[in-house]
């Protein structure tokens, strides 16, 4: 039972550093990547939906990226809805498709994204500590109800603060990539 126990703690693990990881390619750089609408929902008859299931999304060039919606009445939508959103871009909108041109940060939006990679970093953390917090409480119930020994109970907890080191190390050596990607001028 606790070797279960343990293996659902890794794969939730896994699963919060991804997600953290989708937060962080969201925060805008000086650079334009695709990922960074994934977040930006958009209401398009009643339903909200992602972008890039409106259109094709690219970066044709570092500082720019392009939108090119299937259908050309999602165009009005897509850009209320990037408007709306906190890239902090303002999109221009020739038609056909949508441009969101980025602009070089500024020293004071760089220190602001950084506190908010920071922020995330620290949920993401918190996140992972919590999923050790309820994989030992499992382990502890199965110790009174007498289906595991304090010494599995010690060897599991063990185990559970190993993972946990290991993936709070890898949020942290994420946070350390975005924050250098921040600060490069």
């Amino acid at each position: 039972m606790i070797p279960e126990i343990i293996s659902d703690c890794e794969d939730r693990m896994k699963k919060t550093v991804e997600a953290v990881d989708r937060e962080l390619e969201a925060i805008r750089t000086g650079h334009a990547h695709v990922g960074l609408v994934d977040h930006v929902r958009v209401d398009y008859f009643g339903q909200m939906l992602p972008v890039n299931q409106l259109g094709t999304v690219s970066a044709p060039e570092s500082r720019l990226l392009t939108i090119q919606p299937w259908d050309k009445t999602a165009l009005s939508a897509i850009e209320k809805a990037l408007q709306k959103s906190d890239i902090g871009v303002m999109p221009s909108n020739d038609g056909q498709m949508i441009r969101l041109n980025m602009p070089p940060l500024t020293e004071v939006r760089r220190k602001e994204l950084i506190k908010m990679v920071a922020k995330r970093l620290e949920d993401g953390k918190i996140a992972v500590r919590n999923v050790r917090r309820d994989s030992q409480d499992h382990v502890k119930k199965l110790v009174v109800s007498k289906e595991a020994s304090e010494d599995e109970q010690r060897k599991a907890q063990d185990t559970l603060q190993k993972l946990t080191d290991r993936y709070i190390a890898q949020i942290d050596a994420h946070g350390k990539a975005k924050e250098q990607e921040l600060s490069e001028v």
